[in-house]
């Protein structure tokens, strides 16, 4: 039983890690390729693994579900949150947008109540308000430096935290490769019409870096752009694969604090690729969040299984 334990964190840990190894493959190429091309490729080339994935894991039948509805609804909040992520991380620094999405599961604590009629103690309550009070030491409101950016962050956050609220509600009878399934569609299927839309409008300049990022045409990618957007794909599958066998493994409710692990990673792609280096501000608000994050699951801990941030999903 320890053993599975160790083997779950572990695995936990490493899928976290590859996953954020997305953030810098996107901010790498967002200077010169709309998003919706990028999440056009990078589904693409995840759909054959996630077919594989959904047929070995519970049969392509389950496909076919009588929950259509929901999980298309939810694959396109999915879609919705991705998008607006990544749109923050070409205007922000990798560390200041991946700390303000890790409000996330606060996030899934002040909205539990409402939406699936559970109850949320005072307690949890505070850890929502704790980690606000980071949010505002990280953008710094007023201070002259505040990037409307780290709203599409924070915004990205609340919509994926509603998404596992709905994972809540169908979790019992979908499959979490179906659910990657889904949402793998939304997004090549999205991706397609916000593109049009914004052909069709002649919409295809701006001048911040996020809505330029969102606005521009589609281009023929250079070889090494191809790749790296490619490369998304294989790491959305493998991440996903270590996320579901670590809480296959473990109890959630142990394993889910270390999702927190990937705070780390982000500043050092940052640093190492892209040259930027944290501020004050951005530590002491981002251990502010964490801080919150812990107390909260371990609040949650005491009553139910905590909620987790990326299981049943694919990234």
């Amino acid at each position: 039983m320890r053993n599975r334990m160790v083997l779950g964190i572990l695995s936990l840990c490493l899928g976290v890690l590859v996953f954020s190894l997305q953030d810098p493959l996107v901010k790498a190429v967002s200077g010169a390729y709309p998003v919706t091309e990028v999440m056009a490729i990078r589904s693409i080339v995840a759909l054959p693994i996630l077919i594989f994935l959904v047929h070995a894991d519970v049969g392509l039948r389950a496909v076919l579900s009588r929950r259509f509805g929901l999980l298309t609804a939810r694959a396109f909040i999915q879609f919705t949150s991705y998008t607006v992520y990544y749109l923050a991380i070409a205007a922000l620094p990798l560390a200041d947008a991946v700390a303000l999405y890790f409000m996330a599961p606060l996030f899934i604590m002040a909205m539990a109540g409402p939406y699936l009629g559970e109850r949320v103690s005072w307690q949890a309550l505070v850890t929502v308000l704790i980690g606000l009070f980071g949010v505002l030491v990280m953008v710094r409101p007023g201070a002259g430096v505040f990037d409307w950016a780290a709203l599409l962050s924070l915004g990205s956050a609340g919509l994926y935290g509603f998404s596992q609220l709905m994972a809540r509600k169908i979790g019992d009878t979908e499959s979490s490769t179906v659910m990657a399934f889904y949402q793998n569609g939304a997004y090549l299927v999205g991706a397609a019409v916000v593109a049009s839309l914004f052909w069709l409008a002649g919409i295809t300049h701006a001048v911040h870096p996020s809505v330029e990022f969102l606005v521009r045409p589609w281009v023929w990618p250079a070889l090494p752009d191809l790749l790296k957007m490619g490369a998304c794909g294989f790491i959305a599958s493998a991440g996903m694969i270590l996320l579901s066998q670590a809480y296959r493994m473990a109890p959630a409710n142990r394993v889910a604090t270390f999702e927190y692990t990937g705070i780390i990673w982000s500043p050092l792609w940052g640093f190492l690729f892209f040259a930027e280096v944290p501020r004050s501000t951005t530590i002491l608000g981002a251990a502010l969040i964490i801080g919150a994050g812990l107390l909260a699951l371990r609040t949650e801990r005491r009553e139910r299984p905590a909620p987790t941030l990326a299981a049943a999903d694919a990234g």
